[in-house]
């Protein structure tokens, strides 16, 4: 099983914003760090668990995933399937058919907040641009 904490960071709602991944699989960690541009922090919240499902889809095919994150609206969404929101609805989509490709998928709102993949969230907002890095 992988085990993926993902969080967005926005500084202003709108604003600049980032995705945190924070990845623990086969004894290994990798961390993600991505600029998004300006957006919601709501979206930049989906946007990080798109930004670890393509990361998962590279790097772990037919692995089960856990997902963990702090936003109880993604959490929600995921796991109803189902949203009236015009902005979060193609995220919702996108994560549907993205995440259909893996054994079983699931996701868990965890109240406290996601250290790692804050962390790295608002590391992705201090950059000005640029691709994820990993760290093993």
């Amino acid at each position: 099983m992988i085990n993926v904490y993902t969080d967005g960071a926005s500084n202003g709602n709108p604003g600049i914003s980032g995705a945190g991944v924070y990845i623990k699989a086969n004894g290994k960690i990798y961390e993600y760090s991505f600029p998004l541009g300006e957006m919601s922090n709501h979206e930049a919240e989906f946007h990080a668990v798109l930004k670890a499902l393509e990361i998962c889809m590279e790097n772990f095919p037919d692995e089960i995933l856990s997902f963990r994150s702090d936003s109880k609206l993604v959490v929600d969404t995921i796991e109803k399937d189902f949203t009236k929101n015009q902005t979060f609805l193609p995220l919702l989509e996108k994560i549907r058919d993205n995440s259909s490709s893996f054994p079983y998928f699931f996701i868990k709102w965890i109240p406290d907040k996601n250290n790692y993949a804050d962390k790295l969230a608002r590391k992705a907002i201090q950059r000005d641009g640029g691709s994820g890095s990993s760290s093993h």
